[in-house]
């Protein structure tokens, strides 16, 4: 089974290109959104818009057994793997050319993702400087169209 797993792993970095040095198993503490407060009673309120009850006999605010349960500082994630994506590699929001010779060195940890406020032209020159320093991008296929439709 070990040589199977490391036959997959081998097949899985060939496809995408860049592995992250190291990948770390991610564990959540809590995975549902935190709900707010009687909006199960009000359609105006949203569900997942979490606001901290602040009435005097708020039993929520209380923490009486059997409520809705607060966010608190306990359920923060893992400092090592926190902002991490699934794949291992961390975020960095990438405007230009220059901004992706920024993760030269880094390519291993951070994967680059391209503004959503950037061109197209711009976008595709981004995207093939990455290809060049071996940088994962997450979104490369965003705004771009096929030869057929121009």
């Amino acid at each position: 089974w070990y040589q199977r797993r490391v036959r997959e792993a081998v097949v899985s970095t060939q496809s995408t290109g860049v592995s992250p040095l190291v990948k770390p198993r991610i564990v959540k503490k809590r995975t549902k959104k935190f709900t707010r407060h009687q909006s199960d009673r009000y359609s105006k309120l949203s569900k997942s818009s979490w606001r901290k009850p602040k009435g005097i006999d708020n039993r929520v605010r209380r923490r009486f057994k059997g409520q809705y349960l607060m966010p608190s500082i306990g359920y923060g994630s893992n400092k090592n793997t926190r902002h991490l994506m699934p794949d291992g590699f961390l975020k960095f929001v990438v405007h230009n050319v220059p901004d992706l010779e920024l993760l030269l060195m880094q390519n291993k940890k951070y994967a680059a993702e391209i503004a959503h406020d950037v061109s197209a032209k711009k976008r595709k020159a981004i995207v093939e400087r990455a290809q060049q320093l071996n940088i994962k991008v997450t979104n490369w296929q965003a705004k771009l169209r096929s030869e057929e439709d121009n």
